[in-house]
Order: C-alpha cells, then structure tokens, then sequence
C-alpha cells in the first residue's frame, strides 16, 4: 500500500499534509487523477491500495454470489464501491450489503449491514487502520477474508477504545476457520467460511 501524493499548493508557513474529504476525493476521482490505481480515503488521507491478484478476485466473486444468494428482497450488495462512513473517510469496500433496492443508491450509501474485506497483501490494513475506522462508524458486522491463513475473522460489537479515546475498535472478534460456518447479523442462513475462499 502506497500514499498518493497530488499536487497541493504549499502555504506560506511552510509544506503540511493536505487532508481530503470526501467530496475532494470523489470529484479528483471522477477527474480521472486515479484511474490507474484502487483508491480509499482512510480519515482524509488517499492511500493506493495493492493491485488484486487471482486470489483476492476470485474471493470477492466467491463473496458477491454467496451473499446475494442470502441476502434477497430489501438489501443490495455492493461490490468495490464507495461506502461513505464520514466526512473524510470512504474505504471503498470489497463487498457492502446494505438496506434498500438499487434505485435508492444515486448517492453513496453512508453505512452497511455487513462489510467484507478479501485480504492478500492488504491484511495489515484490512485488520488496522479500516477496523478502527469501520468500528467508528458503527458498522455492527465487519468480515476479513484472510487469504493467507485461509481463514475468516469476524468483527462485532463496536465501542469507543478505553485506552485510545480518538480511536474505536471491535468488542468482539472471532477467528473461523475452512469448516465453520458464520451468520451474518442481518441474515437468516449461515455461510460456509470454505465457500468464500478459492479452491487449493
């Protein structure tokens, strides 16, 4: 994971880190500054995110056919697409199911019932930065595909952090493996962890 450097003017006191909103990074994107790179604004900082290899694609497919198939009338899943969670953060999730039907979507849905992270090369992040600020929003259901370990971490409960009070992290965390099974919060039926990962 790379931080993308655009042209900022430098103030007279001195260079400093621009901070970016939300509005900003959507209207540079849709500018076509980022076209060659998967953006997300993590708290008003533009980070690239690692290009997706086989494993991560074929999770994300994997992910997208088996929550559709849970999740029916009165939610939609969102694939790779923004998820506006404040004024200066837009993870741009892997997979979000939210309340609603497609139609209701012409701006950005602000908060989801379940998100899903695929985590190869981005495991670090997926488990640091956008818990926390997955955790601030109050997103009840937080899943990391982990990849590597060939496993399925769950986040729930989101609370302020006693230590950290500018930070928020997840009560609850469980760590599935090939042949559990996990039920989402707002869904009736469980998922096979194994059907969410490629086949060996």
């Amino acid at each position: 994971m790379s931080v993308l450097t655009l042209p900022v003017p430098i103030p007279p006191s001195g260079p400093r880190r621009k901070r970016w909103t939300v509005k900003q990074f959507h209207a540079i994107w849709e500018q076509g500054w980022l076209n060659d790179c998967r953006p997300a604004l993590l708290d008003g900082e533009i980070v690239e995110m690692p290009d997706p290899g086989p494993l991560h694609n074929m999770s994300v497919t994997l992910g997208d056919y088996a929550l559709k198939n849970l999740f029916s009338t009165g939610f939609v899943v969102r694939v790779q697409m923004p998820l506006v969670l404040s004024l200066w953060t837009d993870p741009v999730p892997d997979l979000a199911v939210v309340r609603g039907v497609p139609q209701d979507f012409v701006d950005n849905p602000t908060s989801a019932v379940l998100v899903v992270e695929a985590a190869d090369s981005s495991l670090a992040t997926d488990l640091g930065e956008k818990t926390a600020l997955y955790a601030a929003a109050g997103i009840e259901d937080y899943w990391v595909i982990d990849l590597q370990n060939r496993q399925l971490i769950v986040h729930r409960d989101p609370m302020p952090d006693k230590v950290d009070l500018f930070r928020s992290i997840y009560r609850d965390v469980r760590t599935l493996q090939e042949a559990d099974d996990m039920q989402p919060l707002a869904a009736g039926s469980v998922i096979r962890v194994a059907d969410l990962l490629p086949r060996r």
